[in-house]
């Protein structure tokens, strides 16, 4: 009797999610340790990531903790290193960690908070990506799974610099993808629309802002972190073992207008 193969299944994979303490990134940590990924969870603080990481063991999942500012180039390259040292290989990276330090005007937004908004959601992503395929690649390939925002096409409003950076997410995405495709490695990004976090805060509890969101999102309610993840596992999986370059809207329907 012949079995169906599960292409979800991530047994004996190893991924890295940054940002995993809460929200999406927790969300999509859980779900990928769920289908037997080995799930190391990344945020600037080891101690904020333990609990996700201890639940998930708990749960009869495999999970580790690292701790990474994605806005400093040489923690970047300390994580890597640890992980090479540790597992000796990566197949799968979410580039979750991302930062909106300014809320207001675009025209007022200061050095300070664009260069921070740049170094983490532009700089961070890139040199995660960049180490990221480098490793896949000396391992047979991988999956990286970049969340981008439905900002990167529709500017939110007051969130000039922000929306500028994950529109070029998505850009980065595409570039990566090109050119990583001939290592195996597959690059791919998610378009979250409004979701409940508290990164998100200062637009789902500003009731004047998201009642103009609601207006275009069909589905007409703002998503639960738990709603990303099954993208993420979609992308990483091999049912997704042709699928590079794509960017993957998870909104309500908002992007169609």
């Amino acid at each position: 009797m012949s079995t169906t193969p599960n292409t979800f299944d991530l047994s004996g994979k190893v991924a890295l999610v940054t940002g995993a303490s809460r929200g999406i990134g927790e969300a999509i940590a859980r779900l990928l340790a769920a289908h037997g990924a080995h799930v190391i969870v990344s945020s600037r603080k080891a101690e904020s990531c333990e609990a996700v990481a201890q639940s998930i063991r708990e749960a009869g999942g495999k999970a580790s903790v690292l701790a990474c500012h994605v806005g400093e180039m040489a923690q970047i390259d300390a994580a890597f290193a640890a992980v090479r040292e540790q597992f000796g290989r990566l197949d799968i990276l979410v580039n979750n960690a991302a930062t909106n330090p300014y809320f207001g005007h675009i025209t007022d937004t200061d050095l300070g908070a664009f260069q921070k908004t740049v170094d983490v959601n532009i700089r961070g992503y890139f040199f995660m990506c960049s180490q990221g395929a480098k490793l896949m690649a000396a391992n047979g390939g991988g999956s990286i799974i970049n969340i981008a925002s439905v900002n990167g096409v529709i500017p939110g409003m007051a969130q000039g610099i922000y929306s500028i950076t994950k529109a070029a997410v998505i850009s980065m995405t595409h570039a990566f993808a090109k050119e990583c495709a001939p290592m195996k490695v597959r690059v791919n990004a998610i378009l979250p629309g409004a979701t409940d976090t508290k990164f998100a805060s200062a637009l789902v509890k500003n009731d004047a802002i998201l009642s103009k969101v609601m207006e275009h999102t069909p589905i007409n309610r703002v998503a639960e972190p738990s709603e990303m993840a099954g993208a993420a596992l979609y992308l990483a999986s091999d049912a997704a073992s042709y699928t590079t370059g794509a960017a993957l809207n998870v909104d309500g329907g908002y992007l169609l207008g």
